[in-house]
């Protein structure tokens, strides 16, 4: 599996998309803190929190005796690099194009 399948794959899942809102609204939280917000046993946030940190959207330090998990939003802006900025940059080209054209008509446009 590529690290983009990994990364799918991890984003697919509404509980793995919010535990990564989770860390985004405040990074650094332990398990409990992440299994306090779900209605899930604290094994069934573990799986969600592996599968993510297989991904590399998760990575983990300790401190002292709390494993704290941060999120890492770089696999999602290359995959934002790779899917999604080439297909919106024809459509933010066709904005600028009309912009210069409401602001700078050409001569031939203006002659009656």
């Amino acid at each position: 599996m590529t690290e983009d399948d990994e990364v799918f794959k991890a984003l697919a899942d509404p509980t793995r998309r919010f535990l990564l809102d989770l860390l985004f609204a405040r990074d650094g939280r332990t398990l409990t803190e992440l299994e306090s917000e779900l209605e899930m046993t604290r094994f069934g946030v573990m799986k969600h929190l592996r599968v993510l940190e297989a991904a590399n959207l998760v990575v983990t330090r300790r401190s002292g005796r709390e494993k704290l998990h941060f999120l890492n939003p770089v696999p999602i802006r290359l995959i934002h690099d790779r899917w999604i900025d080439k297909y919106t940059e024809r459509q933010v080209a066709a904005l600028a194009d009309l912009k210069a054209q409401l602001e700078h008509p050409t001569d031939k446009e203006e002659r009656p």
